[in-house]
């Protein structure tokens, strides 16, 4: 059984370089399920029972998105409303997820101390991502300490590719965990 889920969220798949690149390093890993749901869901319009029936069959769910606004992109809110639903991700018989993982895999055009309490964006990241950590802590998943890859404009053909293999070797790990 595949043990990681990473649904991939990115307003313009086909404009992407920087979550392309992370996406390209762990695609064909063995225990890894690719969602693209850029791709899958063009239109915005998930559908709940797949996706659960996804989050069943794997104990790692990685949300990979490049940071806009301080948020995820809106297919993986999207996804969030219809897919973490009552009685399946909390509320009463909502457990199904309890005692997964959930981790964030992003790309910010913002290098990291722009993202420091006196950097221009005045919040860290883990600030930023609080309402994905309250996600799982709401739904019994444990948070996973987050992989970003940050100020990825400004990257060096190296730096890009050191952060590939990095996401892949994370990914690689999870994957063989149980």
């Amino acid at each position: 059984m595949p043990n990681v889920l990473i649904n991939y969220g990115h307003r313009r798949p086909d404009e992407s370089r920087f979550n392309a690149r992370l996406a390209e390093a762990v695609r064909d890993l063995p225990g890894v399920t690719f969602n693209d749901l850029g791709r899958r869901y063009p239109d915005m319009i998930i559908d709940g029972e797949r996706e659960r029936q996804l989050l069943l069959t794997h104990n790692v769910v990685v949300l990979q998105f490049p940071f806009y606004w301080y948020h995820t992109p809106a297919i993986l809110k999207e996804w969030q409303d219809e897919v973490l639903a009552f009685g399946f991700a909390y509320g009463p018989g909502g457990d199904k997820l309890r005692g997964k993982k959930l981790m964030v895999a992003m790309t910010t055009g913002g290098p990291d101390e722009a993202y420091q309490h006196g950097g221009y964006n005045r919040y860290t990241f883990e600030e930023l991502l609080l309402p994905l950590h309250a996600t799982a802590n709401l739904t019994g998943m444990e948070w996973l300490p987050p992989f970003i890859s940050a100020g990825v404009l400004r990257q060096t053909p190296e730096q890009s590719a050191a952060d590939a293999r990095a996401y892949r070797e994370r990914i690689t790990a999870l994957s063989a965990a149980d």
